[in-house]
């Protein structure tokens, strides 16, 4: 398979030329700019994170995403992440069929638990049965994208008989990504249902999740369900420079970790640690197309990657910034990946 290179948002709410806060609702219209510049650039996938959040915009990702899909050509159309914990496996199901029906087969999903919780009490579910909740519906997810009438059982809700789902998928299988923070468990998981694996990788060296992809492919192996895609999800943003780039995150990056960093006990970050998380071996890939592409370069080469997603909004930054750096990522750093795999000759480019 070629690689593909494509982009995350998760709609972070982003500081206007005034310098305060936009409206959530023009920062929707500014990430459907964004999904449009990142098919005009040649990137081939978006993917747009769902939140409940008064920092992130997006709530619903398939609405987003048809959007995109009415004023883009090639570009893959998917989510990063849809909470499937917290929703109906069903809905997402003809959400996600629905999508791929107006995108022309473009559609593509990645489902998780999500990194955050406040889903589970917006919509009545109790976090005591959160690993229950994500097995069970997982479970039914898959069972669904297998196609034809569904009968399934468990204990979360009612079962299903020969039952039916519409619309289907004209363009069937449903590409689906499990995003993996790094539980070996959910490796497994992933491996046992046939679906492709996504790593997100928000911190520490790529080179470590090394075994979790051994892993998925080891249990894909033995459970007769392989091959699977690999995928990265990591942070990130791209300026003309290495200096520029880290001038132009720094300040909200300390923000946005820094808040999420008090909800969960975390010490406040530093510009040392930033700094030291942009270098060759970190997890952020800020800096200039030579720096990005080179790190993208070394995570292909250690995980055998079949896909790249830069998450391309950090926080406040301005949604001007964010458009820039998905231009120099298209037009410079895809280039320069594409090259040094070729040219290393053991991955296809």
């Amino acid at each position: 398979m070629t690689l593909e290179l494509g982009i995350d948002t998760f709609g972070d709410v982003t500081n206007g030329p005034d310098g305060h806060p936009l409206s959530q609702a023009q920062v929707l219209r500014n990430v459907v700019e964004q999904g449009v510049l990142a098919d005009r650039v040649g990137l081939d996938a978006i993917g747009l994170g769902e939140h409940h959040r008064d920092d992130f915009a997006i709530s619903s990702p398939e609405v987003l995403l048809g959007a995109i899909a009415a004023r883009t050509e090639h570009i893959r159309l998917g989510s990063a992440v849809t909470v499937l914990s917290s929703d109906d496996p069903i809905r997402v199901f003809q959400r996600y069929s629905t999508l791929d029906a107006i995108s022309n087969g473009r559609a593509e999903i990645t489902v998780g638990r999500g990194s955050f919780t406040e889903s589970f009490g917006l919509f009545g579910l109790p976090l005591t049965a959160y690993e229950q909740l994500f097995e069970e519906k997982l479970d039914l997810f898959a069972h669904l994208l297998r196609g034809g009438p569904v009968t399934w059982s468990g204990e979360t809700r009612p079962p299903l008989t020969e039952q039916s789902v519409y619309p289907p998928f004209e363009h069937a299988p449903l590409r689906t990504w499990v995003g993996v923070g790094g539980s070996p468990e959910s490796v497994i998981r992933t491996a046992r249902h046939g679906l492709h694996l996504m790593l997100a990788i928000i911190g520490g060296d790529p080179a470590r999740f090394r075994p979790y992809v051994e892993l998925y492919q080891r249990a894909q192996t033995e459970l007769g369900t392989g091959p699977g895609l690999v995928g990265q999800h990591s942070p990130g943003h791209v300026a003309e420079t290495d200096e520029l780039a880290l001038e132009q995150v720094w300040p909200h990056y300390q923000q946005y970790v820094g808040r999420i960093g008090r909800e969960r006990g975390w010490p406040p970050p530093t510009r040392a640690s930033f700094e030291d998380a942009a270098g060759p071996e970190g997890a952020l890939f800020i800096g200039s197309p030579q720096t990005v592409a080179a790190k993208i370069v070394r995570s292909v080469q250690i995980l055998g990657l079949d896909r790249f997603d830069l998450k391309i909004s950090q926080g406040a930054l301005a949604h001007e910034l964010t458009m820039q750096a998905i231009e120099l990522y298209g037009t410079e750093v895809a280039p320069l990946v594409r090259a040094a795999l070729a040219e290393d000759g053991g991955v296809d480019a």
